[in-house]
């Protein structure tokens, strides 16, 4: 029967908990060093931890290492990958090519988004060569998936929810040419999120001061069940800044999601246990630039957020009046005190207080500043959410036990959910109870107390010739041996993914490779090369020149976003149109008008 999986992030133990608990089939976590998330490393001890807290619910672990390494790096690299192998990791997320030439446990692979996995070819290839499992491009719609699929029978794993990277993944130099700081090496400045101003080519000005490049966040909660059908068994929701409270919501919704279309579609989750949360579930209620499902069907329609690179959270209502101290929604509000209002001003800035005291429509806040009749107000942090979000809720998994005799004793038996068996004996007198009804509700009612382990028991079974009296500390010690058996049984039939990376020589879809293939250390280099690649430029981490070059290519188009899109009758023609920061650095914007998408090169 096909499993789904739902992926989260781990930015650190805390975060991976909260994931566990709240209902992930896995997470992923970023390594002490090399990966695209540096400000996110983990200690080897930590990912240990994880995968203890994780494999007893069939929970996977996925370790990211997916930066550019230089060859002195390489040595260290290989050491650590072992040392994760040997943590109890089930699959690597890598990016850089020259991985595959050393010498690597039998790892599954796991080809990262900064791979720049966007077309049939490109996954045939890395399927050839050993990955178990490609993580899709951003980029792609519903019909490039469903294309990919026909053709490849590569994991498919798809981002879902989360910030979106404006630049094709791993094709993004922006950073790195502005201030040497680059996103294929883990250091993203994110230059995306700063303000631009927008000049056509006679250096005229049509939008002034504003974030041109910092798109929403992704939303594919409407799409899941057609993606699953297009053929995506892992569904990945970003956020490896982001803290406990972002990953326990966000995957408590998603989970409720995915389980009503798999009992619909008859399929299973891929992980075991049933979560209970403490809390309802609403993606806008922690971190939320607003949502956009990024032209998953074709529509780019306006993708980006210009006002603010920030949160601002859920609508609660606008501005009816004002007065000095206190101003009257249109609607009334669930505010509480100590609850984060925002707002934009008059100048489209992003403006913030926070609740002193709310009643019906009206509300007190700290202050009201530039708030006037008509302002829109988003609360973007909600004191009492936030508060049950620190006891998420619990994940366990249900078993049987039946109690029956045993020679000179006597025997507990369970049964999980997944069908691990387990049988755990105890010498011990059985004496016949004199109060044989009450002693079998004590017996039962006492097997029955779990808490502390990942089971609960909804049924024991008292199979034993007669209904015998046993003391409470029998009863714990055949518990405590029962639950150590089962697990032993669990980890014993965990299901495993098989992998490795198979070094041939099968042909790359190319026989050349610009700066932008990513090349940076000896080793990719003869990878490519051994797969066909005749000239191989180095990566742009090398130290090359990026004036007038490509620094970033993306699927959104400046032009579509403010309504002067050619096709739509909006201008003339797609002339180039020029962005400049807040630092004076110049970039020209070319349109790639049909597809859809822009082109950004490095000016000065």
């Amino acid at each position: 029967m096909r499993t789904i999986e739902l992926l989260a992030p781990a930015r650190d133990f805390e975060a991976a908990r909260a994931a566990v608990l709240c209902g992930a089939d896995a997470v992923y976590i970023g390594a002490e060093r090399f990966s695209a998330r540096a400000a996110a490393g983990n200690s080897i001890e930590t990912i240990r931890r994880v995968v203890e807290l994780a494999h007893p619910y069939y929970v996977r672990v996925y370790a990211a290492m997916n930066t550019l390494l230089t060859d002195d790096e390489l040595s260290a690299a290989e050491k650590m990958i072992y040392r994760l192998y040997e943590a109890g990791i089930d699959g690597l997320i890598v990016q850089d090519a020259g991985l595959l030439e050393l010498d690597l446990p039998p790892l599954p692979m796991i080809a990262s988004t900064q791979m720049n996995n966007d077309s049939l070819e490109q996954l045939r290839f890395r399927e050839a060569v050993g990955f178990s499992r490609v993580i899709l491009a951003r980029e792609l719609t519903l019909e490039q998936i469903r294309r990919i699929r026909r053709d490849t029978s590569i994991e498919l794993e798809c981002f879902i929810h989360g910030a979106l990277c404006v630049g094709a993944s791993g094709q993004c130099y922006l950073s790195y040419a502005l201030g040497g700081r680059s996103g294929n090496r883990g250091q993203c400045a994110q230059p995306c999120r700063r303000l631009y101003t927008l000049k056509d080519a006679q250096g005229r000005t049509i939008v002034k001061d504003r974030y041109l490049l910092s798109l929403k966040d992704l939303n594919l909660s409407e799409h899941l069940e057609s993606l699953m059908d297009a053929g995506v068994t892992s569904f990945k929701i970003e956020g490896r800044l982001k803290d406990a409270a972002y990953v326990a919501n966000t995957v408590g919704y998603y989970r409720r999601l995915l389980d009503g279309i798999l009992h619909r579609k008859g399929f299973l989750k891929s992980s075991s246990g049933i979560s209970r949360l403490t809390f309802k579930p609403d993606p806008h209620k922690t971190f939320s630039r607003g949502f956009t499902d990024y032209g998953i069907n074709g529509n780019a329609g306006t993708m980006a957020f210009i006002d603010t690179p920030k949160s601002i959270g859920e609508y609660v209502g606008t501005v009816k009046s004002v007065q000095c101290d206190s101003f009257v929604l249109d609607k009334k509000a669930d505010l509480h005190s100590g609850d984060g209002l925002c707002f934009f001003d008059a100048d489209k800035n992003l403006a913030g207080t926070a609740v002193n005291r709310a009643e019906g429509q009206t509300v007190w806040p700290q202050k009201t500043g530039q708030m006037k009749t008509g302002t829109r107000v988003y609360r973007n942090y909600d004191h009492l959410f936030y508060k049950r979000l620190q006891r998420p809720g619990e994940r366990k998994i249900a078993i049987a036990l039946t109690l029956r005799d045993a020679d000179g004793g006597v025997a507990l038996a369970g049964c999980d959910a997944d069908g691990n068996e387990a049988v755990f004996e105890m010498a011990c007198d059985r004496q016949p109870a004199q109060k044989k009804e009450q002693a079998w509700q004590t017996a039962a009612t006492q097997l029955q107390k779990l808490g502390g382990t990942p089971f609960e028991c909804g049924n024991v079974r008292i199979a034993t010739q007669d209904r015998y009296f046993f003391p409470v500390s029998v009863l714990n010690g055949l518990k405590r041996g029962v639950v150590e058996a089962l697990m032993t049984s669990r980890e014993k039939n965990r299901p495993r993914l098989a992998g490795g990376i198979v070094k041939n020589d099968a042909p790359y879809p190319g026989r050349h490779l610009t700066f932008r293939g990513n090349v940076l250390n000896e080793k990719a280099r003869l990878f490519y090369a051994r797969h066909g690649v005749e000239s191989i430029e180095p990566a742009a981490e090398s130290g090359r020149d990026l004036h007038d070059a490509v620094v970033m290519t993306t699927k959104y188009c400046l032009r579509k976003q403010l309504n002067q899109c050619p096709q739509d009758g909006q201008a003339e023609g797609p002339e180039p149109l020029l962005l400049e920061d807040e630092d004076g650095n110049l970039l020209r914007a070319e349109f790639r008008c049909g597809r859809c998408g822009m082109d950004l090169y490095w000016i000065s």
